[in-house]
């Protein structure tokens, strides 16, 4: 049984102040969208129904939604509903009514707010009045309306624009979070005046429809005020992506991983990362890793998608991986860069490697052996293999198609198989040592 019968989310605005062209909703924050964060907070709350209400980059927005709904299970909960003239957040659920589904509360969210709680967003529906919001006491109001009280008790709701000098020195603010229920939207949207400053349609006069109806209002304040923070502008996305990261950082230490310095480490959402794996000053790693026990990672290492490193790896100094595959135990510590390649156990990656898997229209792969020692300096031109236990010569160049066999070593530019001199019996390997110098 569904916990909530019907969220709203809010994603038609045009997010002018990013002076981007993709849509706000969609803009990258910590591995996926700005959108991306607020379906998953709906989907915590186990809705029947989610509703989008688009308009600028609707195309766009609908796109990223189901891409972010279907890795989250909620492809089928999703509906669309077209804001084509933007007139207001009580316009904007206006717009939605048709698409409710059954059962009480309708929450309402913003597609621009990624970083309400859990426990947050379970408090407001679990208010016991007919509407209930979320507020938050801030230092900076930054347009946010102001919440008006009566001996503690919910008033109203003032917008920025409309309110007086002493309206706007308060510091309690209204989020625009909201849980209605479903009977007073459908009784109150269409009576809506936009009688106001903006000349908009406010949902925050609902709030005060239902006080005047004999309703109860409750206003529940957050305790951490990080939790307002709405993305309008690119340094409200990076105080975000602050609080982000924090969170994930912390989830990573509480599951046994050391990360050394949290100031100069980012990583992405959806990351994997085992028990006692160390994570080194100024890594990156990105959305789609996956990083085994016991690893080490850094310093100034940069993961990327499709890169998996299995138990015991080690990846360093200056390294970035991109879809590669590293085996248990494996070390690649210097200056590499290691590109849609797979490598085998306890393998020797040497200083300068370059695995060079592009040739300028498509990327190809490598694949190194278990236990092969790749000399520092060396490239290697896709497709190509390396066997198991075979050895390049520092700064060897192994040419496209060129496979070594287990066990050879190959040196020069191009690589060729090392030819060793034959001793004085005519026998291959290392000539005997001469008199006098035993």
């Amino acid at each position: 049984m569904a916990k909530v019968g019907t969220i709203v989310i809010l994603a038609a605005g045009a997010g002018t102040r990013f002076l981007s062209a993709r849509p706000k909703v969609c803009q990258p924050l910590c591995g996926r969208t700005l959108l991306g964060w607020v379906l998953e907070q709906a989907r915590a709350l186990e809705p029947q129904r989610i509703v989008l209400v688009v308009g600028h980059g609707a195309d766009e927005v609908r796109a990223a939604a189901e891409a972010e709904g279907r890795a989250l299970g909620l492809l089928e909960r999703l509906r669309f509903v077209l804001q084509a003239e933007r007139k207001g957040t009580g316009h904007a659920v206006l717009q939605a009514l048709p698409e409710f589904g059954q059962g009480d509360p309708v929450v309402v969210l913003y597609g621009d707010m990624p970083l309400l709680t859990n426990a947050s967003l379970e408090a407001l529906c679990a208010a016991r009045a007919r509407a209930a919001m979320l507020t938050a006491r801030v230092h900076k109001p930054r347009g946010f309306g102001r919440i008006v009280r009566v001996a503690g008790r919910f008033a109203r709701v003032v917008e920025e624009k409309d309110c007086t000098r002493e309206e706007k020195e308060i510091r309690e603010v209204n989020l625009g979070v909201y849980a209605f229920a479903r009977a007073d939207l459908e009784r109150f949207l269409p009576g809506l005046t936009a009688e106001n400053a903006q000349r908009e349609y406010y949902l925050t006069d609902v709030p005060a429809l239902v006080l005047s109806d004999g309703g109860t209002v409750e206003a529940l304040e957050l305790e951490d005020e990080r939790e307002a923070i709405g993305v309008n502008t690119i340094e409200h996305l990076s105080e975000a992506r602050s609080e982000l990261q924090r969170r994930i950082l912390a989830a990573h230490m509480g599951r046994g991983v050391y990360v050394e310095d949290p100031a100069t480490t980012f990583i992405d959402h959806g990351v994997e990362i085992g028990a006692g794996a160390r994570i080194l000053p100024c890594t990156v790693i990105r959305a789609g890793v996956r990083v085994g026990k016991g690893c080490e990672v850094g310093p100034f290492t940069h993961l990327r998608a499709g890169t998996v490193l299995e138990d015991g790896a080690e990846v360093g100094n200056f390294t970035e991986a991109k879809n590669a595959r590293i085996g248990e135990h494996t070390k690649a510590k210097h200056l590499s860069y290691l590109g849609d390649v797979t490598i085998g156990a306890h393998a020797n990656i040497g200083a300068g490697t370059i695995v060079a898997n592009y040739d300028g229209q498509k990327k190809h792969p490598t694949v190194i052996g278990e236990r092969a020692f790749v000399g520092s300096g060396s490239v290697l031109i896709a497709p190509c293999k390396v066997g198991a236990g075979a050895l390049t010569g520092g700064g060897a160049v192994v040419t496209r198609n060129s496979e070594i066999p287990p066990g050879e070593a190959w040196v020069g530019v191009p690589a060729r198989p090392l030819i060793r001199k034959r001793n004085e019996s005519g026998a291959g390997g290392t000539p005997p040592a001469r008199k006098g110098t035993e």
